[in-house]
């Protein structure tokens, strides 16, 4: 009895999803439009802002990170690329999180499913991180012709077709955290200065200004290996830096964390939603 009411409740879910996924994708385009609206370059900042703050970061770190290309084999690309997925991770999260309260009045007023409002504020970072990809590309083609930072020993290879894959995961793990913080922020208003702390800390717990050979420390290694950005980090590395073929461990490892979040994200959501309203 009880397998078949879970049944019905999928096929209902499955049913208003298919029903309000148009207003979905509209959700998501307003937050793309409304990001840059009073931006005179407009979404040309997704593609800009990523490449400035690799300059300003390899302006400051190269002399400690990026001397010995024994671990980095050139760090400009390194570093964008640890901060590509970095920076999509804590501000689709912070989006996600704040979605709720940003969009409080339409709730009180017109029934929308609630988890358009964190999916749309995740699927809309996605969609900035996505042209962010362009700014790689140009980024890798000038060292990889000019050869400056190492630029030289860049490879192409097909493997970075499979760069998709940690992209897909990261997408997946964001929208579990995501939804748990839209939850958390509704009740604990707190949480939102406690997630600002805790993302600056995680900056500097995974190797994106640093590669891990640097870390000496066993139990430091251990805590960042445990982190499931570093596994997404590194494969995504691995596809475009390096062009070796993704760890197995590393994506089974990545893969089993993502889904283990979704799927707890999207419990905490269920069991909280009907109550959501209340404490807007």
């Amino acid at each position: 009895m009880s397998q078949n009411k879970a049944e019905q409740e999928l096929t209902h879910g499955v049913e208003v999803f298919s029903k309000y996924k148009n207003l979905l994708f509209e959700l998501t385009r307003k937050n793309v439009k409304l990001k840059y609206r009073d931006s005179w370059m407009g979404i040309f900042w997704s593609f800009l802002q990523p490449l400035l703050n690799m300059t300003v970061l390899s302006v400051v770190f190269i002399g400690i990170f990026g001397r010995s290309n024994s671990h980095v084999i050139c760090y400009p690309v390194f570093l964008f690329t640890g901060r590509l997925l970095y920076d999509f991770f804590n501000t689709s999260t912070k989006q996600a999180m704040t979605s709720f309260r940003r969009n409080s009045a339409i709730i009180k007023k017109v029934y929308v499913p609630k988890y358009m409002y964190p999916l749309s504020s995740i699927f809309s970072t996605f969609v900035t991180f996505a042209i962010s990809i362009l700014c790689l590309i140009v980024v890798w083609i000038f060292f990889k012709t000019t050869g400056v930072s190492n630029g030289h020993a860049l490879h192409l290879t097909w493997r970075v077709l499979l760069c998709f894959v940690p992209m897909f995961l990261i997408l997946l793990f964001s929208t579990g955290v995501g939804l748990i913080l839209s939850v958390l922020a509704v009740y604990f208003r707190d949480i939102e200065y406690i997630w600002d702390v805790v993302t600056r800390l995680l900056m500097y717990m995974v190797p994106i200004l640093y590669p891990l050979q640097r870390i000496t420390t066993r139990w430091i290694i251990v805590i960042i290996k445990i982190n499931p950005l570093y596994s997404m980090i590194e494969l995504f590395r691995q596809c475009v830096l390096y062009g070796i073929p993704m760890s197995w461990k590393l994506l089974a490892y990545a893969t089993i964390v993502s889904i283990v979040t979704l799927i707890i994200g999207i419990g905490v959501f269920i069991w909280k939603s009907d109550d959501l309203i209340y404490h807007l």
